[in-house]
């Protein structure tokens, strides 16, 4: 098989103690048809067995899906990587405990602008909640990461944010662009900033903080800096295309298979692990057509006039299907033709 699925993104559960106004899976409550811990046991196995090497588990959060510590050992147990992405809003001492008993490879928490930005998107005491999640989880020696999801109302809030952050033993913080899917489609969110002004600024603080610091695949493309934007201090980290499909998988509660998950509709649907296997999904040579199809005819805008348009290949396929539809093109390219 020419495509080798090596990290997948696995939402394990619908269920939230929070409903963002942007969360893009509008998640609350755990859907009714959410599999069940066998099936999830068996999910983990076919990750392994396709040679899976990376697994990041989300939600709705985490941590409310009770056995997510058995979903958790049996994928360490089959060599691996997990990573948990959470609010930090439930955690505990215990949770913290399993966490350091299952060989977990990081844990990563959200944190999307200052205490007032930050509350007023989530709810009333959420900041100080995470801030205290990634307290615990550096003192306990655990790799820790922020990722920050921006926004109109946080983008020009960064200079705040790095004196905040600067207080964390973390090793790593992501700047993501929110995407109008989901609750962020309802009209109550301006998801739009400048890409340029934030790639300025990680540019400007990459090499003075303790930590990695760049930005996510839907932030870009090809500036003069690109290639130590992406969290890697090599100066070699070029963006190569959206990898939904090619090396990277999502997974949502229900069993659906997505290239990416956040590719957060059925359009995007490949098949369901309750009715196929996980393989079989992965090597039909009829799915994740957008990206092993692609040619860069298929190139719209401006991208079909860039130089860079067959290697960006039109930036991330997600962003670009929520905010204009063409998936082929991305709509605030930061790269000057």
């Amino acid at each position: 098989m020419k495509y080798k699925l090596t990290r997948c993104v696995w939402e394990i559960t619908l269920a939230c103690c929070f409903s963002c106004r942007y969360c893009g899976s509008r998640a609350g409550r755990a859907r009714e048809n959410e599999l069940t811990t066998d099936e999830c046991l068996r999910v983990a196995d076919e990750l392994a067995a396709i040679g899976c090497k990376r697994v990041s588990l989300i939600g709705g959060e985490v941590f409310m899906r009770r056995d997510w510590d058995i979903i958790v050992r049996r994928l360490t147990d089959n060599g691996i990587a997990v990573n948990i992405i959470t609010n930090g809003f439930i955690f505990n001492n215990n949770i913290l405990k399993i966490l350091t008993d299952t060989g977990i490879e990081s844990v990563s928490v959200s944190i999307d602008g200052p205490m007032e930005i930050h509350d007023k998107y989530r709810q009333p005491g959420s900041f100080d909640r995470a801030v205290n999640a990634v307290s615990e989880l550096t003192m306990a020696g655990i790799p820790t990461s922020i990722i920050t999801t921006l926004h109109s109302e946080n983008a020009g809030k960064l200079e705040e944010m790095i004196g905040i952050i600067n207080n964390f033993d973390i090793f790593a913080w992501q700047l993501q662009a929110c995407s109008p899917m989901g609750n962020a489609s309802d009209g109550n969110l301006d998801h739009r900033f400048d890409f340029l002004s934030v790639m300025n600024f990680v540019d400007k603080y990459a090499d003075t903080v303790p930590f990695m610091m760049g930005i996510a695949d839907n932030i870009g493309y090809f500036t003069e800096s690109e290639g130590r934007l992406r969290g890697n201090r090599s100066g070699k980290a070029y963006f190569k295309g959206c990898l939904a499909g090619i090396s990277a998988a999502g997974i949502d509660s229900a069993g659906n298979v997505r290239g990416c998950e956040s590719m957060y509709d059925e359009h995007f649907i490949e098949g369901n692990l309750r009715s196929q296997s996980l393989k079989s999904i992965w090597e039909d040579p009829d799915n994740f057509s957008y990206n092993r199809k692609f040619s860069k005819e298929l190139l719209t805008g401006k991208c079909a006039d860039c130089s860079l348009g067959e290697y960006c290949a039109g930036g991330c396929r997600s962003y670009n299907y929520f905010v204009h539809g063409k998936i082929h093109e991305s709509p605030y390219c930061a790269r000057k033709k």
